[in-house]
């Protein structure tokens, strides 16, 4: 009787590694998918822009364009370091294809077909549309390349096992690019890309639950620091009833407050990026988040 049941529990654990291995198999793009054309190094450095790249990617704060890593970024799982993307061919993506570029950005599957860890913000620009992560990668490919890599992240069990991300990604990542609203203006729906794409606006003004997933009902709604730095604002219109979307667009371009004060923390670095995009992209920004319904946010304590 005992052997029966050893022999069953040894089959049942078989299958459940068996079943976890195939359904965390890392995704990845064929280089036969990839769309033709020249990209548009001008549209490349605009995802850049909103992107915010460089605040994760950049280590000096004034060499912005010297993608070499090592910014850490802490968060209840661990601390994660962002890695060199420079164009250098061993320490940074100089050797990637164009393939492995929209895999990573769209799959959150590294070259080597890893998974990377969501730290990588990839739920967000999975909304991409692909010329763009194309003009985004050729761009990335004019700057200077870098020597070095980044720090190993630091994350404890069972966070560390990498496998166990592509459970993850079942919940939270679900392929889709975005969808254009016939219904709403051409500026609204280049204000909600930016927002829900490339600027990932989300990430950090958005709780999240206990597997660092977004809680999709309180999207925008703010909440605790995702690096335990204090509060998120709400950016729904809880939180911003009395602001105009002249507010707002000038807030993105100087970081000023309408109460006279001005952004703090890592809302700085985000300004130096969105001060430097076009003023009709700002504008549509502006437009998209002064059209967001209040939604309560959790509690701050």
């Amino acid at each position: 009787m005992i052997r029966k049941l050893v022999i069953a529990a040894v089959l049942v654990v078989a299958v459940a590694l068996g079943a976890f291995w195939v359904l965390t198999i890392p995704k990845r793009m064929p280089a036969s998918a990839i769309e033709g054309g020249t990209p548009d190094l001008a549209n490349g450095r605009t995802m850049f822009l909103a992107g915010n790249c460089a605040s994760c990617h950049a280590a000096s704060r004034e060499e912005r364009t010297k993608l070499g890593g090592g910014v850490a970024l802490r968060s209840p799982f661990g601390t994660f370091y962002g890695p060199n993307i420079s164009p250098h061919p061993t320490d940074g993506i100089g050797r990637w294809s164009e393939a492995d570029f929209v895999t990573a950005m769209w799959d959150g599957t590294s070259p080597d077909d890893r998974h990377y860890y969501p730290a990588f913000p990839y739920t967000f620009f999975q909304r991409m549309r692909q010329t763009d992560l194309r003009d985004l990668f050729a761009y990335l490919k004019t700057l200077p390349p870098v020597a070095g890599k980044a720090p190993a992240d630091e994350i404890a069990f069972p966070f560390n096992i990498r496998r166990g991300v592509g459970l993850w990604k079942l919940l939270y990542l679900d392929g889709k690019r975005f969808q254009p609203d016939p219904a709403r203006s051409a500026q609204w729906n280049r204000g909600a890309y930016l927002v829900n794409g490339p600027a990932h606006c989300a990430a950090c003004h958005s709780p999240r639950d206990w597997l660092g997933g977004i809680i999709e009902s309180q999207r925008f709604a703010g909440g605790p620091d995702p690096e335990g730095k204090g509060w998120v604002p709400n950016i729904t219109q809880k939180g911003l009833a009395d602001w105009t979307e002249d507010d707002i667009d000038f807030m993105l371009e100087t970081g000023d407050l309408p109460d006279g004060d001005s952004v703090g923390g890592s809302m700085r670095e985000i300004i130096r990026n969105t001060s430097k995009l076009s003023p009709e992209d700002r504008t549509a920004m502006a437009v998209y988040l002064k059209s967001l319904p209040p939604v309560d946010g959790p509690r701050r304590n």
